[in-house]
């Protein structure tokens, strides 16, 4: 039932740890903490859950979802990456003669796990070979980082995995420095609200894992009032996206088209 006239928050279920912190944050501030459509329709209204379901209630809630572009990974120098990175289809990556990480851009797609394949033959042949995919070379990370960012800023972030194993910690210090180099470079390439996933490479040096939507990113051990903050600008009314982000609302037109070859 809706308690409030004020600013919904809608938790769309099912409900995870990270909704429920940032719920309590939420409800801290004044907003309504709603869990049904029904709640947050009309009202001016804020969103996290998952990207299908998004999809099938944006326009119904009036959201502007921010969503960093597939091809972004292509454009940051090897030095923030460690590794080739290219954005292609699957009928192309099909035709790998060697080992690649392969994984969907955005949305997660239950037939194609992101993960090392040996080989082209290795992936999936039930897709649509024009599905697309960024594929990488393989690396191994030391420790990874989540890192939520608004408007150019860390503010607040978690550690969440070691060598692929997930073990939440607090931030390590090291992280802020690499990641004002990676936020000056691709400065443009995202959004004012983002998550930034950056890692520890096994072998030395720092590395860029991916970018991703705050409205569908588990927090970890990051502070939920920080996380909430980024996951509110991201997912908020669709009439109050500044005009710098609009090409970065899911759904738009302007979203890069796959590269060929």
């Amino acid at each position: 039932m809706n308690h409030g006239t004020g600013t919904a928050l809608l938790l769309h279920p099912p409900r995870t740890s990270t909704a429920e912190l940032l719920g309590q944050a939420a409800a801290w501030r004044g907003y309504d903490v709603v869990g049904h459509t029904a709640e947050a329709e009309g009202r001016r209204t804020h969103w996290y859950g998952g990207p299908l379901a998004a999809d099938r209630l944006g326009d119904r809630l009036g959201l502007g979802l921010l969503e960093p572009a597939d091809d972004l990974l292509t454009t940051l120098p090897y030095a923030l990456l460690g590794r080739s990175v290219r954005l292609t289809t699957l009928g192309e990556a099909r035709s790998l003669a060697e080992p690649a990480f392969v994984k969907p851009p955005s949305a997660k797609i239950d037939a194609l796990p992101a993960a090392v394949y040996e080989d082209g033959s290795r992936l999936p042949a039930s897709l649509d070979a024009a599905t697309p995919v960024l594929v990488s070379g393989v690396v191994e990370f030391a420790a990874e980082y989540r890192l939520f960012v608004l408007d150019g800023e860390v503010r607040a972030g978690s550690r969440y995995a070691v060598y692929g194993r997930p073990d939440p910690a607090p931030l390590d210090a090291r992280v802020h420095g690499f990641a004002r180099e990676v936020l000056e470079a691709a400065a443009e390439g995202l959004p004012s609200a983002v998550c930034l996933d950056v890692g520890r490479l096994a072998g030395g040096g720092w590395a860029v894992v991916e970018a991703n939507m705050p409205w569908f990113a588990h927090c970890y051990a990051a502070e939920p009032d920080g996380v909430l903050d980024v996951v509110l600008r991201s997912a908020g009314p669709r009439a109050e996206v500044g005009d710098r982000d609009l090409p970065f609302v899911r759904g738009t037109s302007g979203s890069p088209a796959v590269a060929r070859g």
